[in-house]
């Protein structure tokens, strides 16, 4: 089914398959895929000012075949920098903006002889930012600044960390030569410090959004760098863009955004990606297209990326299921294939896509980009703006202009604490709160999920295997004893992907964050206040976003050693849910 994948192809139950199949009548009847190649914003909205706006988000669909002409230019970069002896990329981005480079970089890695590793940071944790900055030598690495607006806040830190670093480095006699940027013409390129001095900036057009820019400059520098055979890359998306024109049943982004918006209007608004490991660092760049995309004015698809994989009793009703496998791929599909018989067998519909085994991903950028749009249009939502994003942005900059002035951050009022871990609720936590015990708190917490809602973990800490592992565990642990779908993002990168669903999608969101503290902090040169600071400042402010939107979140604490504290987190759940 490599490029093409029809509505009949699909698993769907009887019950679930009208409303498809309506939805696709209707898309066929008022010519959606024709519509939406020639700009006709009313497919989306009859909102003249939302229409204005959406004509400035199209230039995704020409990217593939436009960038085509750009392939010599970026080979002819890739090569320069890897002939002038850098050893490696580290690119500074967060959300639309590192998402595509990271699933490149992860999944095709780099190629030996013509490539260049890369490396991606979007971590505000001073761990995370202390790694990339001891990891490599500054006299041999190149800096990536990839921004849309040019205004990113963690982004423009990453910068002022390395230029400092580079200025005052190892021998590093021109720092200048060690950054590049990717960015939008005009005020966002000015507004990126010293940009006149970098060695290169990749413009890109500012009719492209962030989350739908991968085959723009935003993935295919990375991918140059990488040494991947970048015209493939983008001929697989430009021919998959071809397939995406045609009125007709068979239009491979059309039956996909028919489905996935029809499918969450019927109540299966938990899309659970299914992924041959091979190809599973894609479902992050998914994740984010797909939940800042549909999460708006109280409806949305709510993507599940990486749940560990659970027998069909430990799914609930509002479940549909992806499954994405590599073409040529020997045995994952055979070992998956029970698991997706017993899931139609209990009623759940499945979609299966299968990716091409050379730089597929080239195709399937396009595809879910133009199923996205469709799933908009099939939800009655703009899949191009993110009215929410801003909210936790605002709170945070308030919070750190409380630290500049006082010179601390908000004191949590504390609603209970054990060992390593505190607790910190929200407003209806903590008006009701009759001094209880960690385990007492977290039970209230965990009796206010809502029937058809969604379990969020959010991890304000540097990323590790080990963190992840714990994370994963009490996960797994949530949905198996509650049989509610579950995410897990870590802070601040999920607040440029999931954090719009969050706030602005259905109120069905349930949210954990957990925190760290930071004994070795570091400063973000000329801000007036360190990493760790500011990635309290961004869990502070998305918690207060989260409780302003009357969402149920409870925040923990676990101290200064994480490993023991999800240990002893884990515990209390487990002993919470027995």
């Amino acid at each position: 089914m490599t490029g093409s994948l029809s509505v009949s192809g699909f698993s769907l139950p009887g019950g679930l398959r009208e409303p498809v199949d309506a939805a696709m009548r209707h898309a066929l009847e008022e010519r959606w895929a024709s519509r939406i190649w020639s700009r006709d914003t009313t497919v989306w909205s009859s909102d003249e000012p939302v229409q204005a706006k959406i004509r400035n988000r199209l230039g995704w669909l020409d990217a593939p075949r436009a960038f085509l002409d750009n392939v010599d230019e970026l080979r002819a970069f890739a090569d320069g920098v890897r002939e002038q002896g850098f050893g490696q990329v580290v690119l500074c981005g967060m959300g639309g903006s590192s998402l595509a480079p990271e699933v490149l970089a992860a999944t095709y890695g780099v190629v030996p002889g013509t490539g260049t590793p890369v490396h991606v940071l979007d971590s505000t944790d001073p761990d995370a930012v202390r790694w990339a900055r001891d990891s490599f030598d500054p006299a041999t690495t190149l800096y990536l600044i990839s921004t849309k607006s040019g205004m990113t806040t963690e982004t423009l830190s990453f910068l002022a960390s390395f230029w400092d670093q580079e200025a005052h480095g190892r021998g590093v006699s021109w720092p200048s030569l060690h950054f590049a940027a990717i960015t939008d013409p005009g005020k966002s390129m000015e507004a990126i410090p010293h940009h006149n001095d970098f060695r290169e900036i990749f413009l890109n057009a500012a009719d492209v959004g962030g989350r739908y820019s991968a085959l723009t400059y935003v993935g295919c520098v990375p991918a140059a760098l990488l040494g991947l055979d970048l015209g493939r890359l983008l001929q697989l998306g430009a021919g998959m863009a071809e397939a995406c024109r045609a009125d007709a049943p068979d239009n491979p982004g059309l039956a996909l955004g028919i489905a996935i918006g029809a499918l969450a209007r019927a109540g299966r608004d938990k899309l659970t990606f299914i992924a041959d490991p091979t190809i599973a660092p894609f479902g992050a760049w998914l994740e984010q297209l797909i939940a800042e995309s549909t999460g708006k004015h109280g409806v949305g698809i709510v993507p599940v990326d990486r749940e560990p994989l659970g027998s069909p009793e430990a799914y609930g009703p509002d479940r549909t299921f992806v499954r994405l496998t590599l073409a040529g791929a020997p045995g994952w599909r055979e070992a998956t294939d029970p698991l997706v018989d017993g899931l139609i067998a209990a009623g759940h519909p499945v979609l299966e896509i299968e990716v091409g085994a050379d730089l597929g991903l080239g195709a399937e950028f396009f595809r879910w980009e133009f199923a996205t749009a469709v799933a908009g249009a099939v939800l009655g939502i703009d899949p191009f703006d993110e009215p929410n994003v801003t909210e936790s942005k605002d709170n945070t900059k308030r919070v750190l202009a409380q630290y500049r002035e006082h010179g601390t951050l908000p004191a949590l009022e504390q609603l209970a604490a054990a060992g390593p871990l505190t607790l910190v609720g929200d407003a209806a936590l903590r008006l009701s709160s009759r001094g209880g015990s960690v385990p007492a708190e977290l039970r209230r917490h965990v009796e206010r999920v809502k029937p058809n809602g969604y379990m969020a973990i959010q991890a304000y800490m540097a990323p590790s295997p080990e963190r992840s592992e714990a994370l994963e565990s009490i996960r797994t642990l949530l949905r198996d004893r509650t049989r509610h779908a579950t995410t897990l993002g870590y802070g601040p990168r999920f607040l440029h992907s999931t954090g719009q669903l969050h706030k602005g999608g259905a109120p069905i969101g349930w949210f954990l964050q957990v925190v760290a503290r930071h004994p070795r902090d570091l400063p973000v040169p000329g801000a007036g206040y360190g990493f760790g600071t500011l990635i309290d400042a961004q869990a502070i402010g998305d918690f207060q976003a989260l409780e302003s939107h009357d969402l149920p979140v409870l925040r923990v604490d676990c101290s200064e050693d994480p490993a023991t504290g999800l240990a002893a987190l884990r515990e209390a759940i487990e002993q919470v849910l027995a």
